[in-house]
């Protein structure tokens, strides 16, 4: 295949590892997102670009450019004169954004009731029992992202491009919120009884059973994080007294 220049003459296109560069680009983003969801990189912290480009193997160009979309996506705060640093989100827009969530999630349920295959709902139940073998085994991260799995699958069943593309962008932002609310051994046992539920009202195809389990699971969501996290201060503030 050849271009042609603005003399109009045929010049070979030049060979550029396109797929490779795309591939890298990709998968540091993944990586610093998986950082940021398991709390490796915490909230406020500030990112050192030296150590995080000799953790992932990478220069400093492929790296940058992740952090510029991680910034997009409200993950991480760049700052001309401070660098980077991971988001961290004040109470009240916590509070929002989950209450936020909690519609999206509850309207993609009764969505997916009305749409969804006899092959989703299996695959759902596929992920269902990965998730509680990871419970068995207190894999918290093997759990969670199959959780998340879950909650994906039925906004995909919704088949609602508008509601994806903004459940998709509020989602990134609670990721490592959600993740953090299963610390507590009480709440990642409520959150799979939860989950038995859903798959209950999925099977009887009952939209507005699934919706209104999924929005109070959402807001218990909410209500799990809020407490670790005043228990976090309440431990900081012991430390220093």
């Amino acid at each position: 295949m050849q271009n042609t220049n603005f003399e109009g003459n045929a010049s070979p296109i030049p060979l550029m590892p396109k797929v490779e560069r795309q591939q890298l680009h990709d998968a540091v983003i993944e990586h610093l997102r998986s950082f940021i969801v398991e709390g490796m990189l915490e909230p406020g912290k500030k990112l050192n670009e030296r150590e995080l480009c000799e953790m992932l193997g990478i220069s400093r160009t492929p790296l940058r450019e992740a952090l510029k979309v991680l910034a997009s996506e409200g993950l991480i705060d760049i700052s001309p004169n401070r660098g980077a640093s991971v988001s961290k989100m004040s109470e009240a827009e916590l509070r929002e954004t989950f209450e936020v969530m909690s519609g999206l999630e509850a309207f993609s349920g009764e969505l997916a009731c009305e749409r969804i295959t006899a092959a989703e709902i299996a695959e759902i139940k596929a992920l269902h029992y990965a998730m509680l073998a990871c419970r068995s085994q207190n894999d918290l991260a093997g759990y969670y992202s199959r959780n998340q799995a879950i909650h994906d699958k039925i906004n995909e069943a919704a088949r609602n491009t508008a509601l994806r593309q903004i459940y998709i962008t509020v989602n990134r932002r609670l990721q490592a919120l959600r993740f953090r609310s299963n610390f507590q051994i009480p709440k990642w046992d409520s959150a799979i009884h939860d989950h038995d539920e859903m798959l209950k009202a999925l099977d009887a195809r009952d939209g507005k059973r699934l919706s209104a389990i999924l929005r109070q699971h959402l807001l218990e969501k909410r209500d799990a994080v809020l407490q670790v996290l005043s228990t976090e201060v309440e431990q900081e503030s012991a430390l220093e007294a």
